[in-house]
């Protein structure tokens, strides 16, 4: 494909174009030149869109999708093009489908459902078998297979030893373990944080106690293996301190937080809507607070949407039994610009990409076209008519949204949100 990006005002703090508003003519996978007022030529798509910003392609490390097994929820064809409109050119693949991809063979399958795509996949494999938690999967033969690292989605390793194992089995071929963290029996029947909220309405609540216990305990594993930990959706400040103490340490760990973490607080389960259980739990304005800080204070590596569809026999029914999950790529860009600075946002979308070993490089003349299209200056009110998504679970319906996403290039393909040219 051979396009021209007209007037787009780049976003690339380390790049050498940054805030600056140029011309992009690309063709295939390479951005061939970069400059002002370029000229038109013939077979060439000229793009001009209002008050264009352009950056690095986004990731998303935290991304379910169902296939195979819950196609109904949603398909690897339709979340990658969720992703592309939503801004996302990357994304890591959750192996919570049916069956769980916990061996090459299913790690290839996703990966040669998503190919020729504008959209890159990167599988991750499960940690155990099955995801239970009783043995190790086979993590060497999914490496192969282009699985980008480790864990059982959602699942705290009970097995202290198991996950001891796996840290040091991984630095043999320089793998990343990624470790939920919450503590079943802390959490008992817990649906809810606990605090005033959960008082007030009777839920039963999941203290922050129940993840930090774990956080620390999978910091001393890593401080005794050494190795890559991962530890993803932290909801807590004292998370954030121990996670910024061991970095402190010189222990390789990175972390990640949840958007809605970021946005949303437990004050949302107020009507008891199924659509605000999330797994950890929303948690109250002093714990967001504390996790704005640590993404700003540079403790948080990066931001997930944490994506996990859920179809609405799982969520429309009693707030104890309705299963945990938002969708939340539709939503990212356009919620996080109303509690933090856009570089800020850029560089903590883009950031994962370092961390889980992918190619992550600038926006300059001869580098790949890999870049998202956005205007941060739209506002609008989140509908169900903005929901690309098989399944409709979003926590973000009728928020207000400051930016607007237009889209990908990436694999020199061309995605746009409808409408946008």
């Amino acid at each position: 494909m051979k396009i021209i990006i007209r007037n787009a005002t780049i976003i690339d703090p380390n790049g050498e174009h940054h805030n600056q508003k140029i011309d992009l003519k690309i063709e295939g996978k390479t951005i061939e030149k970069m400059g002002v007022n370029l000229p038109s030529e013939k077979d060439y798509e000229e793009i001009s869109l209002e008050n264009l910003h352009l950056s690095k392609g986004w990731f998303d490390s935290s991304v379910s999708l169902g296939e195979p097994g819950f196609e109904d929820r949603e398909t690897i064809a339709n979340g990658l093009t969720v992703a592309a409109k939503s801004g996302f050119t990357a994304i890591a693949l959750q192996p919570n489908s049916f069956p769980v991809i916990d061996n090459q063979s299913q790690v290839r399958f996703v990966k040669e459902k998503a190919s020729n795509n504008a959209v890159n996949l990167f599988p991750i494999g499960a940690l155990t078998k099955g995801s239970e938690g009783n043995d190790l999967a086979e993590l060497f033969d999914m490496k192969n297979a282009g699985a980008i690292a480790f864990g059982d989605y959602g699942k705290n390793c009970t097995n202290a030893n198991l996950l001891k194992i796996g840290l040091q089995y991984v630095q043999d071929f320089d793998g990343m373990v990624i470790a939920f963290s919450q503590d079943e029996k802390i959490k008992g029947n817990g649906v809810v944080h606990e605090g005033i909220v959960s008082t007030r309405l009777g839920l039963k609540g999941i203290p922050t106690l129940a993840e930090e216990l774990i956080v620390a305990r999978n910091l001393f594993l890593l401080e005794y293996t050494g190795g890559k930990l991962h530890i993803p959706t932290i909801s807590s400040a004292k998370s954030v301190e121990l996670i910024k103490d061991a970095k402190a340490k010189g222990l390789h760990v990175s972390c990640s937080v949840a958007v809605h973490h970021l946005v949303l607080t437990d004050e949302k389960l107020e009507g008891f809507d199924t659509r605000m259980k999330v797994s950890p739990p929303l948690r109250d304005e002093k714990n967001r607070k504390a996790l704005i800080q640590g993404v700003l204070d540079g403790t948080i590596d990066m931001i997930t949407s944490d994506h996990n569809p859920m179809d609405i026999e799982h969520k429309k029914m009693e707030f104890d039994l309705a299963k945990n999950g938002t969708i939340g790529l539709e939503s990212a860009f356009g919620a996080l610009l109303n509690v933090l600075p856009l570089t800020v946002i850029i560089d903590k979308l883009t950031n994962g990409k370092t961390t889980f070993g992918l190619e992550n490089s600038t926006i300059k003349e001869g580098a790949a076209a890999d870049l998202t299209f956005f205007n941060p200056n739209a506002e609008w009110i989140f509908g169900k008519d903005n929901i690309l998504s098989k399944s409709k679970n979003s926590a973000f319906l009728g928020e207000k949204m400051k930016g607007k996403v237009y889209g990908i290039y990436n694999n020199g393909k061309l995605v746009l949100e409808n409408g946008a040219k």
